[in-house]
């Protein structure tokens, strides 16, 4: 029964970090979208905000799980 808990433990926070990576990387493309705009959309600038907050909220629940990409899960 704990091995059961335990892998599927490790699968959700596996599924975490690669979703945590998902939004990094769309908020990074974002970002660079606007910089290279010369007069960005308000559309555009809501969108990226959103990506940050949704990145930011993923990372402070990361580091409250104390998990690591480094970490064998």
């Amino acid at each position: 029964m704990f091995k059961r808990k335990q892998k599927l433990r490790r699968e959700i926070n596996e599924q975490l970090l690669n979703t945590l990576t998902k939004c990094k990387n769309d908020w990074l493309r974002q970002k660079r979208i606007v910089e290279g705009s010369i007069e960005p959309s308000e559309e555009v600038i809501y969108q990226l905000k959103l990506s940050e907050a949704k990145y930011l909220f993923l990372l402070k629940e990361v580091r409250h799980l104390n998990l690591s990409f480094n970490k064998k899960l």
